[in-house]
């Protein structure tokens, strides 16, 4: 994301986004796998995906795909790419949380091969003060 991004997942949807602070340590964490897609000109960042690898298992931490190159396969493309990445640093299972209701995202993880394996009830915060259920979900590579 631009240096100038207060947020590096403002512009996803989500409730709360990483400060620029948070996404500058991920990215030196040597655990932490992440990959992106830039367009245009000025390599404006279209999406992108970061991931945590703790032995052979890995967890998405986001995946983030800007409003304007949504429904074109783009957030397919990437996490597959990335997931194949993570193959190929010898992870067997990825795990993820989607907020339950978001039909895109969990049609893409389904698509993918995610599966469910649980849920948490009131683990996201809304930004009207409510509280939304975390499906976990599990891919397994190997």
């Amino acid at each position: 994301m631009p240096a100038t991004s207060r947020r590096c997942t403002a512009r996803g949807g989500f409730a709360r986004g990483w400060e620029a602070g948070e996404c500058a340590a991920l990215l030196s964490d040597a655990s932490i796998a992440a990959d992106g897609v830039f367009t245009g000109h000025h390599a404006q960042p279209a999406g992108f995906v970061m991931s945590r690898q703790a032995a052979d298992e890995a967890e998405i931490l986001s995946i983030v795909v800007a409003p304007a190159h949504r429904g074109n396969r783009l957030a397919a493309n990437l996490l597959g790419a990335h997931l194949s990445r993570l193959a190929g640093n010898g992870v067997s299972q990825v795990f993820l949380e989607v907020e339950d209701g978001n039909v895109a995202a969990e049609r893409l993880y389904r698509h993918l091969g995610f599966r469910e394996v649980g849920r948490r009830k009131g683990y996201y915060p809304k930004p009207d003060g409510s509280r939304a259920t975390a499906v976990a979900m599990r891919l397994d590579l190997a």
